[in-house]
């Protein structure tokens, strides 16, 4: 089965199992894929016709999937995405007046690729996005784009290359017609540029508010205006500084989400980097997590394909002291006991399976308000 086959079946097993939020997300996913307008179309009288009929649940599901067998019919261009689109080397920024250095950093971008930059505050975050926008020059090292068309200034560069910083601008009149003030710029006419728009606004849950200003926007869809401002720019890499500042967990979780899936489009893929200090939710979503400490650099891959820990670390908070929690675990390799942040940090020795410290804890009736293993987490980079 083909990627593209895969991902349909995907998207019919969300409606066969009455999940039409999440499956009709995908199915817009799969639509924008297309790059068709008479599908576009078809899609945003489905949206429009959705929200006056929140409780025609059936139905919504029967048109979402007449609307699937049309996608499916499309052939659709598998983008090729084995060429990094920044290949950096070395990258060092020193800061002479504080004697800070970030870096160096080596890194290696690609399309379709989800990449978590972490680190507390201070570290040096926002100076690598800033240096890989081209908009900080930096002391020592290399960068090169792998753009195609290769680009040849900086107007081509800010094209395929989009940057947003925690804390956007004031923008006036509505936010579907800035949107459409958006693809005017890029000479697309009239009937295109309002369908186009429109299928942003639907996917990125924008629906409801396109016809408001700023001001009457919450600070999550303002951050969801900006991002579909800059994807009906279509960028090849797309860097955001803290998008998740001011959103609450569902509205995190939902974005990330979001965020993930439209850089997974097939003919259209985009490389993300993503910095934030919501560590645990960045990495549920990235391919490859970057940790700045200090300034200096590192990498996490994902878990899937990591070798197993040699370390078993869990972080736990639970009701009782320090004393307790030793006689627990008197009974496995333990090799420190330490309280940082409100939670304690146990560490044990290589091949400590963690559901052996749950059942401990749950044997001995532990009230456990959270735990968590992070072993293979870049929390266990920021702990003392």
């Amino acid at each position: 089965m083909d990627l593209l086959q895969q991902r349909l079946q995907e998207v019919a097993e969300f409606f066969q199992n009455n999940d039409t939020v999440l499956g009709y997300r995908r199915l817009m996913d799969s639509a924008m894929d297309t790059q068709d307008m008479g599908v576009y179309a078809e899609v945003i009288a489905l949206t429009d016709w959705r929200e006056n009929n929140l409780n025609n649940h059936d139905e919504f599901i029967s048109k979402c999937i007449m609307v699937l067998e049309k996608i499916a019919a499309i052939p659709i261009n598998v983008c090729d995405t084995s060429t990094p689109l920044i290949d950096a080397s070395a990258l060092t920024k020193a800061y002479g007046s504080s004697g800070f250095i970030v870096g160096p950093v080596t890194l290696a971008i690609k399309k379709g690729n989800v990449y978590g930059l972490v680190g507390e505050n201070g570290n040096g975050k926002t100076t690598l996005l800033r240096i890989l926008a081209q908009e900080l020059d930096y002391s020592r090292g290399t960068i090169n784009y792998g753009f195609n068309p290769p680009v040849s200034n900086s107007f081509e560069l800010k094209t395929k290359l989009v940057y947003i910083p925690q804390r956007t601008a004031t923008w006036y009149g509505s936010l579907k017609d800035n949107l459409k003030f958006v693809l005017a710029n890029y000479g697309i006419d009239p009937e295109e540029n309002e369908t186009r728009v429109l299928m942003m606004i639907a996917r990125l849950g924008l629906w409801n508010y396109k016809h408001l200003k700023w001001s009457e926007l919450s600070s999550g869809y303002k951050m969801r205006f900006e991002l579909a401002r800059t994807l009906l720019r279509q960028p090849e890499l797309l860097l955001l500084d803290e998008p998740l500042a001011n959103l609450d967990v569902l509205a995190q979780q939902v974005i990330l989400e979001d965020l993930k899936s439209i850089c997974n489009s097939i003919n259209n893929p985009i490389a993300l980097i993503l910095s934030s200090q919501q560590l645990y939710e960045i990495e549920k979503i990235s391919d490859k997590v970057i940790y700045l400490k200090n300034g200096k650099y590192g990498e996490n891959n994902s878990t899937t394909g990591l070798q197993e820990p040699l370390q078993l670390i869990v972080e736990l908070d639970c009701d009782c002291d320090r004393s307790k929690l030793l006689e627990i675990f008197k009974d496995l390799p333990l090799e420190k006991l330490v309280f940082n942040g409100g939670v304690f940090l146990a560490y044990f020795k290589e091949g400590t399976p963690f559901y052996g410290v749950l059942e401990l804890l749950g044997s001995h009736k532990i009230k456990v308000t959270y735990t968590r293993d992070i072993s293979a987490s870049t929390r266990r980079f920021f702990v003392s």
